[in-house]
């Protein structure tokens, strides 16, 4: 393990404050990179720790039960650089500049979400111009960046609608130069993520960091299939931790609560308590077990077939649900003093609300599973 007892005992200690304040966690980031976290994904061979994606995901399970938000945070940058490990074990470097850039300090952000961009990875409404050169600079304007305090390389994409092959979404890696960071981010939860508005304003990717140009639309190609895997198995990893503390918090609060109804025995006693806390532990086990397994099967590189989004998606939608069942259990075997403003269940219970506004939500979710199940829509 890389994060420590001790490492994630401070880290939770400051959760509250940073939460309550509207900063980002820099002491957290800080202590991450000195712990080698950032380094997670990137091979021994560059000077990294050479995790596996079930590994990084049994840690991001335990931060997010110190600090929701700085997992959160710092799951962006480990998305990235775990996309670049998958294809590098597989065989395909164009994004090996990722991992060595990683190795020499740089922090790695998504810029990808757009306001009202439902097709979200299968258009854009970003404008991506060619570069004499063979760059491309890049036009428009993302929501929710993760790490947009401190991030130093974007991975972002967009829509060049002249290119010679027809429409492609041209996906790359800029720097913040012709990047606009608005001071934007004041919300129910996840505070401390700081997830600004991003404004591209002809950020430039050279050459040889365009990852990408893909047609418009679904596509089964080994960068899309490493970003979803990547991407939707660590957010379920943050959602799974925020639930594994929530319950844990749960526990620890039915046997502190004593009741007079039954003769001043702890509410760990009643019967009806102890089955809201197998509710949610029967929900929380299946959300650990899942995760895992998943990103044990993409280690492997198991073959899941036309199946794989629809597992991905259905991964995401079941655990962020799942989390949230859990938050909200143990909600309610803790007794009114965790809705008061300061309690880390209510700070669980708005952080964990979050998980319903991440690429794949319900819709695009179910759009795929049937998909996969009945084959496409008929014309």
């Amino acid at each position: 393990m890389l994060l420590t007892d001790d490492l994630l005992a401070t880290i939770r200690e400051r959760a509250a404050g940073h939460d309550r304040d509207n900063t980002f966690p820099d002491d957290d980031l800080a202590d991450l990179r000195a712990a080698g976290y950032l380094l997670a994904f990137v091979p021994p061979e560059l000077g990294g720790r050479g995790l596996t994606l079930e590994e990084v995901a049994r840690e991001q399970v335990r931060l997010a039960g110190a600090a929701p938000a700085t997992a959160l945070s710092i799951n962006m940058h480990l998305v990235v650089t775990g996309m670049a490990a998958v294809l590098h074990a597989r065989g395909d470097e164009s994004m090996a500049f990722v991992l060595r850039d990683a190795a020499a300090g740089e922090v790695f952000a998504f810029g990808n979400s757009e306001a009202g961009n439902d097709l979200v990875m299968f258009g854009s409404r970003t404008r991506a111009q060619r570069q004499p050169d063979g760059g491309y600079r890049y036009f428009g304007t993302k929501i929710f960046t993760s790490l947009a305090p401190v991030w130093t390389r974007l991975a972002t994409f967009g829509l060049d609608d002249e290119h010679p092959d027809g429409p492609r979404l041209v996906h790359g890696v800029v720097t913040r130069e012709g990047t606009t960071t608005k001071d934007d981010w004041d919300t129910l939860g996840m505070r401390a993520s700081q997830s600004r508005t991003t404004v591209l304003e002809g950020a430039y990717a050279p050459a040889d960091r365009i990852v990408r140009a893909l047609p418009p639309g679904p596509n089964a190609d080994p960068f899309i299939v490493a970003l979803f895997a990547v991407f939707e198995i660590l957010l379920a990893a943050v959602y799974t931790g925020i639930g594994r503390r929530a319950l844990a918090l749960g526990v620890e609060a039915t046997r502190r609560r004593t009741s007079m109804k039954y003769d001043g025995r702890a509410y760990s006693q009643d019967p009806d308590i102890r089955w809201k806390v197998a509710d949610a532990a029967l929900a929380q086990d299946g959300a650990e077990l899942e995760v895992f397994a998943l990103a044990r099967g993409i280690d492997e590189a198991e073959d899941y077939g036309s199946r794989l989004f629809a597992q991905l998606v259905g991964l995401k939608v079941r655990a962020t649900e799942a989390a949230r069942v859990v938050v909200d259990l143990a909600l309610r075997v803790s007794g009114g003093a965790g809705y008061s403003t300061g309690q880390e269940l209510n700070r669980l219970y708005r952080d964990v609300l979050a998980g319903i506004y991440h690429p794949s939500d319900d819709e695009s979710a179910h759009a795929t599973v049937a998909q996969s199940l009945l084959g496409p829509l008929e014309a």
